[in-house]
């Protein structure tokens, strides 16, 4: 574990570093073993693309990041938009392999092609990775547009994409009649006790982008505390996909509710069997066993029971947790501020061969 909090550590270091600033948790059954924070929170104020650089801040204003510090979640909102998902499953109010259309019929395109619920949940319906809803002019417009729209490939086949979730945020909200931030707080993270985990805005949140045209899809300056993704922003802040804070400590909490079966404390969000049913390969909205970000967490569970699972989230965050040690990881850090790059992710992946090599006891 002390290696890898000098891997972590040197992250936010360098002429070009990783992130400007980073949050590591890991632990065990019910132990944090680490819980670090290294670098700012907020240290430009602006991107500057003809030197392609950052332009700081003075140094009096830089903000040091904090073990408490909120970050923009990104795609990990897609773990509580699946969490709520199988919550309405366990209730017997939504069918996992129950077509789209028998929910929301109004969604033609998606009624027309015969897409499931699972299909969503996995990645498989066909549809394209996003759509520009940024572009559209109101919310009717947007609304129109993902009704519109048909899968570009076979549905059945793996393609990534941001519309799943947002396809599932309205089944979600017509069969509870209640909007989707509302489910999340009410399912997940009031019973959790996660008081630092909601849709923004969140003020004191780390910083991500200067985000202007020519490298984003909107003209909107530099970003803090609220969302970076911009089709969340344009539908107003509460997506299926993107548009939730979190810090690492709330995230851990989660991590190991899933562990424990679904249950932590005295509250239950899930029963185990549904849990298991949402890790178990190819699993529902998490990535299962997936090396790339996980490192030699991935591929230590039984073969076809739950695998290790997590997601990552393009402002630089990530989480896994392992059913077969026990451990959980989360790494929150602000790799697109001042501008969005592809940061990669072998620090992720190596941070969690770290814990798992700490799990089994080598290093």
């Amino acid at each position: 574990m002390r290696r890898l909090l000098a891997e972590v550590r040197a992250l936010p270091e360098g002429e070009r570093p990783w992130c400007a600033g980073v949050v590591v948790l890991a632990g065990r059954g019910p132990v944090i073993a680490v819980e670090e924070a290294y670098g700012w929170a907020e240290r430009y104020a602006a991107y500057d693309p003809e030197t392609d650089t950052g332009v700081e801040l003075p140094r009096e204003r830089w903000v040091p990041m904090t073990t408490d510090t909120s970050f923009d979640l990104a795609s990990l909102t897609k773990l509580f938009t699946s969490v709520a998902a199988v919550q309405q499953m366990e209730r017997g109010t939504l069918g996992i392999d129950a077509r789209v259309a028998a929910y929301v019929p109004e969604f033609w395109a998606a009624a027309e092609h015969g897409i499931t619920v699972r299909q969503l949940l996995t990645h498989t319906s066909g549809l394209r990775p996003e759509l520009p809803l940024y572009d559209c002019p109101d919310q009717a417009a947007r609304l129109a547009a993902l009704r519109a729209e048909a899968p570009v490939t076979e549905p059945g086949t793996y393609c990534y994409s941001d519309l799943n979730m947002l396809l599932l945020q309205h089944v979600l909200e017509r069969i509870a009649r209640r909007p989707l931030d509302v489910l999340v707080r009410d399912g997940i993270t009031r019973p959790l006790g996660m008081t630092a985990t909601g849709f923004g805005p969140r003020p004191g949140a780390a910083a991500t982008e200067d985000q202007r045209r020519t490298w984003a899809k909107a003209d909107r300056g530099m970003l803090r505390g609220v969302v970076h993704d911009e089709n969340a922003w344009a539908l107003g802040g509460v997506a299926g996909h993107a548009g939730l804070f979190s810090t690492a400590r709330d995230l851990a909490v989660l991590c190991r509710a899933l562990l424990a079966g679904g249950s932590y404390g005295t509250a239950r969000i899930l029963g185990p069997d549904f849990v298991e049913l949402m890790l178990t390969p190819p699993g529902l909205g998490f990535r299962i066993d997936q090396p790339w970000f996980m490192g030699e967490l991935a591929g230590r569970g039984e073969p076809g029971g739950p695998g290790a699972a997590g997601h990552t989230g393009f402002t630089g965050t990530s989480l896994v947790l392992d059913p077969a040690t026990d451990t959980f990881l989360v790494l929150l850090a602000n790799t697109v501020h001042p501008r969005r790059r592809e940061a990669g992710s072998r620090p992720r992946a190596a941070a969690g061969t770290r814990l798992a090599r700490a799990a089994r006891g080598r290093s």
